[in-house]
């Protein structure tokens, strides 16, 4: 089964700094700009949760998380 994986697009974030509160294992703020740094874009399944609310709460939608369906398809 393919590991589950995060993208952050910065060029849609807005520096709210949901995701780091949210996920902070997977997630963190640049310093210069506040915009989305992904620490880890194939998080442990234990930080996989936190990293789909992380996506459901950014205000701008910069987050997506990809997992695999039960026949192995990556889904959003």
């Amino acid at each position: 089964m393919s590991p589950a994986y995060v993208r952050a697009d910065r060029g849609r974030c807005i520096g709210a700094g949901m995701c780091v509160m949210t996920a902070p294992d997977v997630f963190d703020q640049d310093p210069d700009d506040g915009l989305v740094v992904l620490l880890h874009a194939e998080p442990h399944p234990t930080r996989r949760a936190a990293a789909r609310m992380a996506a459901g709460v950014c205000p701008s939608r910069a987050i997506t998380v990809h997992e695999p369906d039960h026949d192995g398809r990556t889904v959003t």
